[in-house]
């Protein structure tokens, strides 16, 4: 278990979880898509490349447009890409926000029932029970290629950072 913090609103929150570095082999967790329904992060998505993004909460300006971006760019990525948005909001906010957003390729996944993407990833800021900023990129083989923490809440991600361990993974 390691520990770190996160910058909110002047204020350092510890962060804790287990992180993982690239070249870790990903965890697989089980996340909700829906009320009484789960998806098996890895499991359901075997054999493809994965974008892992993570927002604290959707329906903030900052996530929504990390998310928005991803969308966009899922659309040049092809068929063994797999773009997943993680966030501790309720599936029915999540289901609701893509539908008023027009975000279809974007899979979103929620923590909320036991935070347990936030305690495998090292996300997890148990002050704000959310999950802190965070990109990684899982290859098709499990392997994390690349591990983003934002250290501050209303930061973005380096984006071409992200994209660029991207196209590595993709081959």
């Amino acid at each position: 278990m390691s520990s770190h913090t996160v910058s909110f609103r002047n204020a350092d929150l510890a962060v804790n979880g287990t992180t993982v570095a690239v070249g870790d082999q990903a965890r697989d967790v089980k996340l909700s898509d829906g009320l009484g329904s789960t998806f098996s992060l890895l499991g359901d998505t075997a054999g493809k490349v994965r974008l892992i993004s993570v927002v604290p909460s959707i329906d903030t300006g900052v996530c929504d447009a990390q998310t928005r971006r991803w969308n966009e760019e899922a659309s040049k990525l092809g068929e063994n890409v797999v773009v997943i948005t993680v966030s501790a909001d309720l599936p029915m906010a999540q289901k609701r926000w893509c539908g008023a957003a027009g975000v279809e390729r974007v899979k979103l996944l929620s923590d909320y029932v036991d935070m347990a993407f936030g305690q495998a990833y090292g996300t997890l800021v148990q002050d704000l029970r959310l999950d802190q900023r965070s990109v990684f990129i899982v290859d098709a083989n499990d392997t994390v290629r690349y591990a983003e923490y934002v250290p501050v809440f209303g930061q973005h991600p380096d984006y071409d950072a992200a994209l660029a361990a991207l196209q590595t993974a993709m081959g």
